[in-house]
């Protein structure tokens, strides 16, 4: 049993809140607006779930998912992830995040950033490429025929190790892209982005992926 930290109780991170506890995971979960606006999220996850800060959802963590609008993952506490594995969720929608210029022009990737702004923790790119309500409905036992594959990429072996478990038990293949440098082929309007797709799809998308659309 593990403690997942969730920094961000939107769609992807409410859900994965879920997926954690179904596991057997307890859960701290924050948001930008307090923990007090969390009450009603934290009945329904359970006694597993509690609300907290960022810092403190950081500190308590074993494991940590990242689902914050992009614009803001400056604010991600730094020092309570050292040395931990941080799950990127995140997506460059720049009509909300503003232009990020290096991403306009494919010098780094959304999970760069936040590796950059946590350098001492393992970041591994997660659950980016599915919309919310499809990761608690598409999961499938594990040798199904054309089951879900969801894509992955860390500079860290062991955060990949760790994403392709939570993902098989949550009902999902895995395709490793690489490290963090490759993991524009899975950010938004590439081909592999929110569209359902067995791992050799996924593979072939995720190949064929223009670098800057």
């Amino acid at each position: 049993m593990s403690t997942f930290g969730i920094i961000g109780s939107g769609n992807i991170g409410s859900q994965v809140a879920r997926l954690a506890i179904a596991q057997g995971n307890d859960v701290v979960i924050a948001n930008s607006r307090g923990p007090e606006t969390l009450a009603d999220l934290v009945a329904e996850l359970g006694p597993r779930a509690r609300a907290a800060t960022a810092q403190e959802a950081a500190a308590a963590a074993d494991v940590a998912l990242v689902a914050v609008p992009l614009k803001a993952y400056r604010d991600v506490p730094v020092e309570p992830l050292a040395g931990k594995i941080v799950l990127d969720a995140n997506n460059y929608y720049w009509e909300r995040d503003g232009r990020i210029e290096a991403l306009d022009r494919g010098e780094v990737t959304t999970s760069g950033l936040l590796q950059e702004h946590l350098p001492t923790s393992k970041v591994v790119k997660a659950f980016n490429h599915i919309t919310a309500p499809t990761i608690s409905t598409d999961g499938r036992p594990a040798g199904t025929q054309d089951r879900r594959a969801l894509a992955t990429a860390s500079d860290h072996p062991e955060a990949v190790d760790l994403v392709t478990r939570f993902y098989d038990e949550a009902g999902f293949d895995t395709v490793n892209v690489g490290p963090l440098s490759e993991s524009w082929r899975v950010e938004r309007d590439r081909p592999a982005y929110v569209v359902r797709q067995n791992a050799e799809e996924l593979e072939a998308n995720l190949a064929k992926a223009p670098r800057v659309v």
